[in-house]
């Protein structure tokens, strides 16, 4: 795609942006940038905004081991050779994904930063009184990249083979049972009390700072039970050292054609996912994100990264941006009414 070549005017801007919004800093970057790559003939081409000798960097919120983490290195490589340069992943995991996300919102809008969120994106606004950023003016979506049901996964100890069976055990020992999840306000957190209440059950709650620590949490018996994706606890179930209980989808997963659904278990109706976003700063020129949303298509629609990703029980979506914008907000929605109409606390 190309663009009308400005003007060379000189364009005045003060001295110092620090007071500046956001939006208009991006415009004038826009503007100087639009000025110095400019062609003969009037015209820059789209890739000029995403420099290709400067490598995509994907902030992932969550440490190694988890779901967002494990998805974005399935990717990784044939992304980098769609873009045609470097794709470097980054983990800045912290304050239930604030850090990463923060990170990415004071990043220069021009292609080459870009945000890799679970969940907690949309749910943060509901958990957390202040922000350091404003998530629906902050970020323009890329692409709802994929979604996946939560797996019900166990200490081999625990009581039970299957949900039924634990949840009978924990009614008869209040308390006595607890589930490790990735934050307060983390999906997993927000799927977890919604059982509980349907259930009739009481267990203790042990936030952790991610879906890798979650898991030894498990595996150590410091906590009974997690939610996680598929993907952070194939390993673990296949050597035997989680038990899964259920998922939390409309269907079993084909490698657990065993493991029943939560709908299945007795509780009809109850579906909830998980889901895994790309998104860039606000003031990404419209041209650049749709780029970006074509080239993450694409690695995510290619035979072999798809089998990957199904393989590890993600559900491919590869949305374009307004897609993904929409569903961060119906997401926002639906577990804000949840949260009023339980009273859950969702901060310390």
């Amino acid at each position: 795609m190309l663009f009308p070549c400005f003007s060379s005017r000189r364009q005045t801007t003060p001295a110092a942006s620090g007071g500046m919004p956001r939006a208009q800093r991006g415009r004038l970057a826009v503007i100087a940038a639009l000025s110095a790559l400019c062609l003969p003939g009037g015209m820059l081409p789209t890739s000029a905004w995403a420099d290709s000798g400067t490598p995509l960097k994907l902030v992932v919120t969550f440490p190694p081991g988890g779901s967002t983490d494990i998805a974005a290195r399935i990717v990784q490589p044939k992304l980098a050779e769609v873009l045609g340069r470097p794709v470097v992943v980054e983990n800045r995991p912290g304050a239930a994904s604030q850090v990463a996300t923060q990170y990415v919102a004071r990043s220069a809008p021009d292609g080459n930063t870009l945000l890799i969120s679970f969940d907690t994106h949309a749910i943060n606004p509901i958990a957390k009184s202040r922000l350091p950023y404003d998530t629906f003016k902050d970020f323009s979506g890329v692409t709802l990249a994929l979604r996946f049901p939560l797996v019900i996964g166990a200490h081999p100890s625990v009581p039970g083979k299957d949900l039924r069976g634990f949840l009978d055990a924990a009614r008869r020992a209040p308390n006595q049972y607890s589930y490790a999840s990735t934050g307060l306000g983390s999906m997993n957190h927000l799927v977890a009390e919604d059982l509980k209440r349907q259930a009739g059950v009481e267990l203790l709650h042990v936030p952790y700072a991610g879906g890798g620590p979650a898991v030894q949490a498990v595996l150590g018996n410091v906590s009974s039970l997690t939610l996680l994706s598929y993907a952070a606890l194939k390993g673990q179930i296949a050597a035997g050292r989680i038990k899964p209980l259920a998922v939390t989808g409309a269907n079993r997963l084909p490698d657990l054609p065993d493991v029943p659904t939560v709908a299945e278990s007795g509780f009809p109706g109850f579906e909830a996912y998980s889901w895994i976003g790309v998104f860039a700063p606000s003031g990404t020129p419209p041209a650049v994100a749709r780029k970006l949303t074509s080239d993450f298509q694409a690695a995510l629609n290619d035979p072999e990264t798809h089998r990957k990703l199904t393989q590890a029980g993600f559900e491919v979506m590869a949305t374009d941006g307004p897609a993904l914008d929409r569903y961060a907000r119906e997401q926002y929605e639906r577990w804000k009414a949840f949260v009023v109409k339980t009273g859950l606390k969702l901060e310390e």
